[in-house]
């Protein structure tokens, strides 16, 4: 019974994503950026809503940029529920542009390509992230670099939060984190590391218990004259207080 539960979910996921991708290709070209946002954000709510997926809010995200949001990294799941919480600019790995249909969401959605293995491209990136930041979008990134199982962070990498000094922007610190909403522990079903396949985990997780997505914000920082080596570690600490004291 469970699987059948989860094969129907499945369904209606795959749905809602064509028909988001038919708002990307006939809507967004007559909608402004700000209609745009709030487009992206219903959708990623509907999106949680129909895979049985409940969205917590702690704390205040920016209400306008330009900002940088910093967060650490368990899920494919993640980019969804922070776009629940917040719309933003991710910058993601230039190989889910290729990905079928999530590709053109993400690309609908606004976010920011770059080849990972390429020092070349990491700099040109944080060219683009000021230049977006300056243009007075919020922008997203994961500062581990991959994911984990969200238990231990991963040293937080300083090299895109250069482009919030370079914008003159603020810093927000956001935790997330999967919780089991009937034990209150922490649920693993999301999480995408190591050998996990990205249909196995999404089929753990619509196999799963009912889950609660938990986002909680900080208070938004300033560069205040530290290196973006330091201003990340400082980062990496705030956001594993947010997510303890969840």
């Amino acid at each position: 019974m469970r699987s059948v539960k989860a094969l129907l979910k499945f369904l209606r996921g795959l749905w809602h994503v064509l028909v988001g991708m038919w708002t990307i290709y006939a809507r967004f070209p007559q909608l402004t950026p700000e209609q745009r946002e709030m487009r992206v954000q219903a959708w990623a709510l509907q999106f949680l809503a129909l895979w049985g997926i409940h969205l917590r809010v702690q704390g205040h995200p920016v209400p306008n940029g330009p900002a940088l949001i910093v967060a650490n990294h368990i899920s494919w799941l993640d980019i969804l529920v922070i776009h629940a919480a917040r719309h933003c600019r991710f910058v993601s790995k230039s190989d889910i542009r290729d990905w079928p249909l999530v590709g053109m969401l993400a690309t609908g959605a606004g976010t920011l390509y770059i080849e990972r293995t390429s020092r070349k491209d990491a700099l040109r990136m944080v060219k683009d992230m000021a230049d977006a930041m300056r243009n007075g979008d919020v922008v997203a990134v994961f500062p581990e670099g991959t994911t984990s199982d969200g238990r231990e962070l991963l040293p937080f990498y300083g090299n895109l939060i250069q482009a919030a000094i370079l914008a003159e922007a603020p810093v927000q610190p956001m935790s997330l984190k999967f919780i089991d909403a009937q034990t209150g522990e922490p649920s693993f079903a999301p999480c995408y590391i190591g050998d996990d396949t990205l249909i196995g985990s999404m089929w753990r997780t619509l196999k799963a218990r009912r889950i609660e997505a938990v986002v909680h914000f900080g208070e938004p920082q300033a560069v205040m004259g530290r290196g973006r080596r330091v201003w990340a570690q400082d980062l990496r600490e705030e956001v594993i207080r947010l997510r303890d004291s969840l």
